[in-house]
């Protein structure tokens, strides 16, 4: 999965999130996608930048990364 894939599916998640549950949807982002990111060695930034959406969500999608030792995504 590229970094450009993996933009669109955080766009997605973004833009398709139910009202105030956009930030949460980032941290699922992250939560989901930690080991292809960890594992290619992505930065966070460079996924941010493919999605279009705020710079300022790279911390978010850190968050979610950290998140995933310890949660699993029931979907």
């Amino acid at each position: 999965m590229t970094k450009s894939e993996l933009g669109l599916i955080l766009k997605s998640m973004y833009e398709n999130a139910p009202d105030g549950y956009q930030v949460a949807n980032i941290h699922l982002f992250g939560v989901k996608y930690a080991e292809v990111i960890q594992e290619r060695r992505y930065k966070v930034s460079d996924i941010i930048v493919a999605s279009g959406i705020n710079r300022s969500y790279a911390t978010e999608v850190s968050k979610g990364i950290k998140l995933s030792r310890y949660v699993v995504s029931k979907n």
